[in-house]
């Protein structure tokens, strides 16, 4: 019952839901998540550490960059596994989840470096907006 309760809370976000449907695709790093969410970067990276301590994401460092991919077939659970299916058929018609994927299309064409520069330099300019 402890993994169906840590996984539901896991699941109680929108955005861990998108991410999740975004990962179906493939691997992704951090940077492209916070790309397709819009958010800043530490609250996908809460988002992240919830939805891998419920074991619906794992992670692998490479660099200076953080890649998250779904389990594997034999790293799911039982529970983990039913959740997943459950989820991804029931979602796939979504609205958001539709504009995601084409969001998603586009930011894959973009490199990570990429990504992280134009972040940074948005960072920048709204620093330097409220310094004036």
């Amino acid at each position: 019952m402890k993994e169906m309760i840590t996984i539901a809370k896991a699941l109680s976000d929108a955005n861990r839901v998108r991410t999740l449907f975004a990962l179906r695709k493939g691997e992704l790093c951090v940077c492209r998540i916070i790309e397709l969410l819009g958010l800043a970067p530490s609250t996908v990276s809460k988002h992240m550490t919830v939805l891998k301590h419920a074991g619906l994401v794992n992670s692998r460092k490479e660099k200076r960059w953080i890649y998250y991919r779904l389990p594997e077939a034999l790293q799911k659970t039982p529970v983990i596994h039913g959740v997943l299916d459950w989820l991804f058929i029931s979602l796939t018609k979504d609205n958001q989840i539709i504009e995601d994927g084409k969001k998603l299309s586009k930011i894959l064409q973009r490199s990570p470096e990429y990504l992280c520069k134009k972040r940074q330099d948005k960072f920048q300019r709204r620093k330097d907006r409220e310094a004036s």
